[in-house]
């Protein structure tokens, strides 16, 4: 494996293994630089090689007293510890916080899960949909008198997870430079999830901006702010919010002249759209383009995965990167000193544990 980069170049990092969110924490760490050993069950196989780049692995029966005496070790020598179990699983293991914490008092121990580490759901399965479900997210999702419709696993997995858990360690690092002391990151995903809904419970006396389904302006009701189809079949996004950029829009796309009016008032959303989506079926996604991207219309087309990768904004930005000849989402966020890298993994984990120091 090349030598880490980035700001993070130095953190020591044991990942347990698992699914959903905790593989994309220790994937943000590594792409920064983190130095992170992937703990995993004997016999397993890398899964998705864009989530699981950058890793040490160490294959690890974590329930022998061999295997146990390993994670010890390493959670001695290391920074952070990330582990998505259910709650109890690492306590019962021996690998809990309160042993790992007693043998290295500056260890921060990450957990990412679902329900958080208690509350009475903490030990039920569960999956995303079912995550955002309690939060209000999901019901905001979909169209008007159908049911909700799940936005993958972004909202919650990796916008109230990964991304929380992240900022939580990070937090949890910088607390520990003042007080030199590790701490427990309680990440669950029904907290982020309702973190990200902050804006929503703020506005929830503007009806303009109401997550009843399918009602509110950023839920598809607007008809600035939607997708519509082209002649080819392709879509675009609209998001001309503003006056300005509203007049802008109108005046490119040749839109009759009534819209411009009452833009803001409701009651027009829904045949200022129907009369939007006949003029948005005259011309190709391509045609679209052409005329609006770039512009103060606030215009994009919807491409799918691979159409991003070769959009020309994507392209410049280096937003995907070539690495052992597949493509991957490059690092982010972007720095101007120490800018982190795509590396790949290896199965040297046990080696490099060994070489850390205490």
């Amino acid at each position: 494996m090349s030598q880490p980069s980035g700001p993070l170049a130095g953190l020591k990092v044991i990942e347990f293994a698992g699914i959903g969110p905790g593989p994309h924490v220790a994937m943000l760490l590594a792409d920064l630089g983190a130095e992170v050993v992937r703990i995993e069950r004997p016999g397993s196989a890398v899964s998705n090689q864009v989530v699981e780049r950058a890793r040490h692995r160490a294959e690890v029966d974590i329930k022998s007293d061999e295997g146990k005496a390993f994670c010890l070790d390493a959670a001695r020598k290391a920074d952070v510890l990330i582990e998505g179990f259910r709650p109890g699983v690492m306590e019962r293991l021996g690998l809990g916080p309160d042993e790992l914490l007693a043998a290295n008092p500056r260890l921060v121990y990450a957990r990412m899960t679902g329900w958080g580490q208690d509350g009475p759901l903490a030990h039920a399965a569960g999956h995303d949909i079912n995550y955002i479900a309690v939060t209000g997210a999901l019901s905001a999702v979909g169209k008007a008198g159908e049911p909700a419709v799940p936005p993958q696993n972004l909202v919650g997995d990796f916008g109230g997870g990964s991304m929380y858990c992240a900022f939580g360690i990070m937090a949890a690092l910088y607390e520990r430079e003042r007080s030199g002391k590790g701490q427990v990151v309680d990440a669950a995903i029904v907290d982020g999830a309702t973190s990200l809904m902050s804006f929503f419970f703020g506005v929830r006396t503007r009806p303009f901006l109401t997550t009843e389904r399918g009602k509110g302006m950023l839920g598809g009701a607007a008809h600035f702010y939607r997708c519509f189809t082209c002649a080819d079949g392709k879509e675009v996004s609209v998001g001309a919010i503003e006056p300005q950029f509203y007049a802008e829009l109108l005046a490119k796309a040749g839109a009759p002249a009534e819209l411009a009016e009452g833009q803001m008032n409701p009651a027009n959303w829904d045949d200022y759209a129907d009369t939007l989506a006949a003029l948005f079926k005259t011309k190709t996604q391509a045609e679209w383009t052409e005329l609006l991207e770039g512009s103060d219309a606030c215009f994009a087309p919807v491409l799918t995965l691979d159409e991003a990768r070769d959009h020309s904004h994507m392209k410049a930005r280096g937003a995907f990167v070539e690495h052992d000849g597949e493509w991957h989402t490059a690092p982010a966020p972007r720095f101007s000193r120490t800018p982190g890298s795509v590396r790949s993994s290896d199965d040297d984990g046990a080696a490099v544990v060994a070489g850390w120091s205490n």
